[in-house]
């Protein structure tokens, strides 16, 4: 295929360097190069310019072969920039398509709407891994013009899920357009990944209990819950249970509360709090414990002790957050 572009790209070149050479020689010592040239690209676009010099016979006979092959090559080259721009069309979904299927411990949000929309930036702010499912064409062309991944088509299709990787994703947001959509991706996801974390919008609180019922861990209402608040309870549903920091009198501190399983800090496995220097080295605070059976224990003493099959929950500021991870957390 590439092979064949180029030799396209060939003969259109070579039909400007004859067409220029046989103007020049016909028209004898009256046609510059310059004016042979012109001439040539004036006959192959078929523009109907006024000629440069006046054509002799023969000039004209140059003229109608070099309109024929030019048409004909003009007409190739512009079904072939159709299939080229085609090409990479499937070239860039079959990329994204590939970095799917390599998903794992992600996050799958169901809607790009405005809310699905916050909630991808907030994902993506916290460099944590998604994808998201949308049916519309126009908003999955602009997703992949943004290199965000996504996948075109309808939530409600256990097909789509699947293709999502819904069996390997730790968090899910279904957040479409209307509670019956929502209640029945809810139901879907919860039969095909019986334990992954799942958060769904509801419109009418009464439906609130039937989307609980259906198997959401958490369903938020968009007029009392923003996008970011949702990112934050889909990405650390611990803390959005046990914690929550307010501040508007101080919006310029940078402040990250975040969760994260001791099986991941392996340096820090019975360990006293006291003992683990996270204030002194990185100034940050526990402010609370959760063990395997959810039981949570909020402002822990200095004497605890902590254990492998624990949650600890870090208060402190992001860049700080982001530097003890860096040098401690094992993936």
């Amino acid at each position: 295929m590439l092979k064949g572009k180029i030799l396209i790209i060939v003969y259109i070149i070579s039909l400007l360097i004859i067409g220029t050479s046989g103007f020049y020689f016909i028209g004898g010592n009256d046609w510059s190069l310059i004016d042979s040239a012109y001439m040539t690209f004036l006959t192959l676009s078929t523009v109907g310019f006024t000629e440069v010099h006046p054509l002799s016979d023969a000039g004209r006979i140059w003229a109608i072969i070099l309109i024929i092959f030019g048409v004909t090559g003009v007409g190739i080259l512009l079904s072939n920039i159709g299939d080229i721009l085609s090409q990479f069309g499937n070239y860039r979904s079959k990329k994204m398509e590939n970095k799917i299927n390599k998903l794992k411990n992600h996050f799958i949000i169901c809607g790009y709407g405005r809310m699905g929309a916050v909630i991808a930036n907030e994902l993506k702010e916290k460099k944590l891994p998604f994808v998201i499912i949308e049916k519309n064409e126009q908003k999955v062309d602009l997703m992949q013009n943004n290199n965000i991944l996504c996948l075109l088509g309808d939530a409600t299709s256990d097909e789509t899920l699947k293709s999502a990787r819904i069996e390997y994703s730790v968090g899910v947001v279904v957040v479409l357009d209307t509670d019956q959509d929502n209640l029945f991706v809810t139901m879907s996801i919860r039969t095909l990944n019986p334990s992954v974390f799942l958060l769904s919008r509801c419109s009418k609180e009464v439906n609130a209990s039937k989307l609980k019922r259906a198997g959401a861990d958490k369903v938020v209402n968009p007029y009392t819950a923003g996008g970011h608040r949702i990112a934050e309870m889909l990405s650390s549903p611990l803390i959005e249970d046990s914690v929550s920091i307010v501040s508007p009198s101080h919006q310029n501190i940078d402040l990250s509360v975040d969760e994260i399983a001791l099986s991941k800090l392996s340096a820090y496995h019975n360990t006293m709090i006291k003992e683990s220097k996270l204030r002194e080295d990185y100034n940050l605070i526990i402010v609370g414990i959760v063990d395997e059976n959810g039981q949570s224990i909020i402002n822990p003493a200095p004497d605890t002790v902590l254990l492998n099959n624990q949650t600890i929950m870090i208060l402190g500021d992001k860049t700080n957050m982001g530097k003890f991870k860096k040098e401690n957390l094992k993936l």
